[in-house]
C-alpha cells in the first residue's frame, strides 16, 4: 500500500511540475511579445512577467519536481526491480532530457531577473518551439511507462513517432507564427 501512496503522489507532482514548466516558458513567450509595445506598457508587463516567473519557478514548479524526484527515488528504493527493466531505462533517458529542459529554463528565469526589463534575445518563434519541448518529453514518457515492455520491443517506432510529432508541432508553430506576422 505505502508503494501505491508514493505512486499516487509520484504522479501528482508529476502534473503539477509539468503545468509549472508549460506556462513558464510560455510567459517567456509573452515577455518577448512585448517588444514592440510603447515603453511604458513593455515596462510594466515585463516587471509582471518577471515577477511570475520567478513565482512560478520557485513556489510551483521547483518543489512540486523535488517532490516528484524524491517520490520516484522512494519507489526505486521500494522496487529495486524497477532497475533491471528496459522500459524503466527508456524512462529514465527521457528524464535526462527533463533535466537538461529543466535547467535551460532555470537560466532564463534568471537571465529575465538580470535583464532588468531589457529586451530578450532569444528569438520569438524559439521560444514558441522551446515551449513545447516538455509535452514531448511528456508524451514519451508517458508512453514508455503505459506500454512498458511493448516501448522496449517497439522503441524504434516510438522515438520515430516522437520525431514526426515533434516536426508537426514545429512546422504548425512556424506556420501559425507566420499568419499572425502577417496580420
Amino acid at each position: 500500500m505505502l508503494y501505491t501512496i508514493i505512486k499516487a503522489l509520484h504522479i501528482i507532482f508529476m502534473v503539477s511540475y509539468f503545468a509549472g514548466i508549460f506556462y513558464l516558458v510560455r510567459i517567456f513567450v509573452y515577455y518577448k511579445d512585448t517588444d514592440e509595445f510603447p515603453d511604458e506598457k513593455k515596462k510594466i508587463l515585463r516587471e509582471q512577467y518577471t515577477f511570475m516567473a520567478r513565482r512560478l519557478w520557485n513556489i510551483i514548479t521547483v518543489p512540486a519536481g523535488v517532490i516528484m524526484a524524491v517520490c520516484g527515488l522512494v519507489m526505486i528504493f521500494l522496487n529495486p526491480g524497477l532497475m533491471k527493466m528496459g522500459w524503466f531505462h527508456l524512462k529514465l533517458t527521457f528524464l535526462i532530457g527533463l533535466a537538461v529542459y529543466h535547467y535551460w529554463c532555470w537560466k532564463k528565469v534568471l537571465h529575465l531577473k538580470a535583464l532588468n526589463g531589457n529586451t530578450l534575445e532569444t528569438a520569438n518563434i524559439k521560444l514558441r518551439q522551446a515551449n513545447e519541448i516538455a509535452t514531448f518529453i511528456l508524451f514519451l514518457v508517458v508512453f514508455t511507462v503505459i506500454l512498458k515492455s511493448m516501448a522496449i520491443t517497439y522503441w524504434w517506432q516510438l522515438i520515430t513517432g516522437f520525431f514526426v510529432l515533434v516536426f508537426l508541432i514545429m512546422m504548425t508553430v512556424k506556420l501559425v507564427n507566420k499568419n499572425k506576422k502577417k496580420k
